[in-house]
């Protein structure tokens, strides 16, 4: 399990900007931020909003709001101001200017908890490579005062040498991630390819973060990944072998949790990990359906697939916890109901998966002449053999394959 923050909790304020068109600060963004400020580790004491036509271009709540800010850090000892919306680099420096403390907005708050979240190397490389492109932008006019920035909420990651370097030094640092991570694509890549070739389809866990991947993979097979109630428990990609009720095996991959205004950054950082998503042959979406919002949290999943290039790939939607309210409803070949924390639904599951990876492969019974051997490669190289086994009569072989290959084989099936 990550380690938890050991220091003594920051007192933040949370601000936003509630606009007339809707598209910054809600009731429902602001109480996302609240629990992600405390999977941080701050002590959420006070939220402000401010209602305007559009955010303030220097400021962003405006000069009034700002000095009502101030006064209500002052007098309540505020060590932490965090905004719903990411900021400019001038508007930080103004209200940080303003408030006399530390201010990070959205983008910076969920990029901590990545970095908090990081295990593996690649892990590592993709958070440090999208807080170094957020900050870059943002050193001007900080000079010196990054030197307070070495602990904190919106500190943890690269740390304190790498925020006190020049423009140019973080810029090479950012072409040797890149550089380090385009190896890690071409190693994924290959996996990728290996997969492919020995006939194992693919099927990814996809969704809005806490709605129970983790837990779901688990409940699946067995592969003992983190799974706490908590935004972001786990942040590593997982892939694990998964039997399906007719014989077949496929990869069962999981991949970050969405949200909303995800940062940009954190999207291109992570491609090499979100292009198993693209490379999918099924999408499990996940949706926790005791979530009052659920169904905004699966349009933004939704969302975020189509715009990272999965439009065209097939979708079974996962309702979990359906245990928590009772919320069962009638499954389908698109909408599953299923509680992964006691199992329900999972079997079902499974079936509907078989069921709709089955449209374009066909297991089938072979009895192969010695003759005809040369078949069997052809199988092993554009699909998979399950089992196999050599008789007087000739090679006996269980395999999975295109249907468009029937016609190599059609001949020689065991008929049942």
């Amino acid at each position: 399990m990550p380690e938890t923050f050991k220091q003594q909790s920051e007192k933040a304020v949370l601000v936003g900007v509630v606009t007339e068109n809707g598209t910054d600060t809600s009731e429902i963004t602001i109480k996302e931020l609240e629990e992600l400020a405390k999977t941080a580790g701050a002590d959420v004491i006070g939220i402000m909003t401010q209602h305007r036509p559009s955010p303030d271009a220097a400021t962003y709540i405006g000069e009034g709001k700002l000095a009502e800010l101030a006064a209500f850090c002052e007098n309540n000892k505020v060590e932490l101001v965090i905004f719903d919306d990411e900021l400019s680099g001038s508007q930080q420096r103004n209200i940080e200017n303003a408030v006399g403390i530390r201010v990070i907005d959205r983008s910076a708050l969920i990029l901590d908890i990545f970095a908090s979240r990081a295990v593996s190397s690649e892990g590592k490389l993709q958070v440090e490579l999208a807080q170094l492109k957020y900050m870059l932008p943002r050193l001007s006019g900080k000079g010196s005062s990054l030197s307070r920035l070495g602990g904190g909420i919106g500190t943890r990651g690269p740390g304190e040498t790498q925020l006190e370097t020049d423009r140019r030094h973080i810029r090479r640092r950012i072409e040797k991630l890149q550089s380090e991570l385009s190896e890690v694509e071409k190693r994924r890549k290959l996996a990728r390819e290996r997969r492919n070739k020995d006939g194992f389809l693919s099927v990814v866990l996809a969704g809005y973060t806490n709605a129970g991947k983790s837990t779901l993979m688990n409940a699946l097979t067995s592969a003992g990944v983190l799974s706490e109630n908590m935004l972001f428990a786990t942040l590593d990609p997982t892939v694990r072998a998964l039997e399906l009720p007719n014989g077949q095996t496929v990869m069962l991959l999981d991949t970050v949790g969405f949200i909303r205004k995800l940062p940009h950054h954190l999207i291109k950082a992570f491609r090499s990990t979100l292009e198993e998503a693209t490379e999918a042959d099924l999408l499990l979406v996940v949706s926790d359906i005791s979530d009052p919002e659920y169904l905004s949290q699966l349009n933004v999943s939704l969302k975020l697939l189509d715009d990272i290039g999965c439009k065209d790939i097939p979708i079974i939607k996962v309702f979990n916890k359906c245990d928590i309210n009772d919320e069962w409803h009638k499954n389908d070949d698109e909408n599953v109901y299923i509680s992964a924390f006691d199992g329900r639904g999972t079997e079902e599951l499974l079936k509907i998966i078989a069921k709709r990876l089955s449209g374009s492969f066909i297991n089938a019974e072979l009895l192969i002449p010695y003759a005809e051997a040369s078949v069997l490669s052809f199988i092993r190289d554009n699909g998979k053999i399950i089992s196999e086994d050599y008789t007087e009569n000739g090679i006996s072989a269980k395999v999975i394959t295109d249907k468009k290959f029937a016609y190599k084989f059609k001949d020689f099936e065991v008929k049942k």
